[in-house]
């Protein structure tokens, strides 16, 4: 099996890590990939201990090197049509996933690679990780999940990555604000647990409760978003948890 998922024990909580694992072919997505990923993310979504989900490539050269050259190659229209839905399912899986998922970016991240990982909550890469969406040389446009790439990177630089197939390394993209860190290769490890530890200090439920607002502030007019984060705000209080949460940083805070 081309995914592997596995359940690791944090606390009182788990992570759940999610791994393309082809290394020896740059863990490219065909569909058998695709469908494995879907099916990771249900079996995560049924584990109600999870609390946060790394999704990574196998080996040291690629988080994922785009899609399988030897099945695009044998599309026609109406093949095509259920093959990028595939690409679009998996890509729908990360982001539709009501807790934090952050893609660990190593090496080459090409084409539904780079999909996959905008449809994440965000993105850690190793110094050595490369971006590029080259579907434009290949007589194909980029899709599904690339229209991301305008709310992520602003819509220029998202033309300009679509339209000329041309990479960018992982510095540049973190000025574009395309990853939210970039780290030595020895170090990615590190600063990807790093960031699940922020993460687990926060309960699910508020965690919950801030994944759809993000979701919604891309996506729906100013004043919804205002209101929706009122009602998430009030119904936050109605566990009890921000008046133990806030009773136990004050107690900290007089032993300091």
């Amino acid at each position: 099996m081309s995914v592997r998922c596995e359940f690791e024990a944090r606390g009182e909580a788990q992570v759940a890590r999610l791994t393309i694992d082809n290394p020896k072919k740059l863990n490219i997505l065909g569909r058998e990939a695709l469908a494995g990923i879907v099916d990771a993310m249900r079996a995560i979504e049924r584990n109600d201990q999870v609390r946060a989900v790394v999704v990574a490539g196998a080996g040291e050269k690629a988080f994922i090197g785009g899609a399988r050259i030897e099945e695009l190659a044998a599309l026609d229209p109406a093949s095509a049509r259920e093959f990028i839905t595939l690409v679009h399912d998996a890509c729908a899986a990360m982001r539709d996933y009501p807790l934090p998922v952050i893609a660990r970016v190593n090496g080459y991240c090409i084409g539904a690679g780079l999909e996959l990982a905008a449809a994440c909550d965000f993105r850690i890469a190793s110094a050595n990780a490369s971006f590029s969406m080259p579907e434009v040389r290949l007589a194909i446009p980029s899709v599904v999940e690339a229209a991301l790439l305008p709310r992520l990177i602003g819509s220029g630089r998202a033309r300009w990555l679509v339209l000329t197939g041309e990479a960018i390394d992982a510095g540049e993209a973190l000025d574009w604000g395309l990853v939210e860190r970039v780290v030595a290769p020895e170090a990615l490890d590190a600063a990807v647990d790093a960031a699940l530890d922020a993460i687990l200090a926060s309960n699910a439920e508020v965690l919950r409760s801030q994944k759809r607002l993000c979701r919604m502030w891309e996506e729906a007019p100013l004043e919804a978003s205002i209101r929706a984060s009122i009602d998430e705000f009030a119904r936050a209080y109605e566990s009890g948890a921000p008046a133990r949460a806030i009773a136990q940083f004050q107690a900290a805070r007089r032993k300091r």
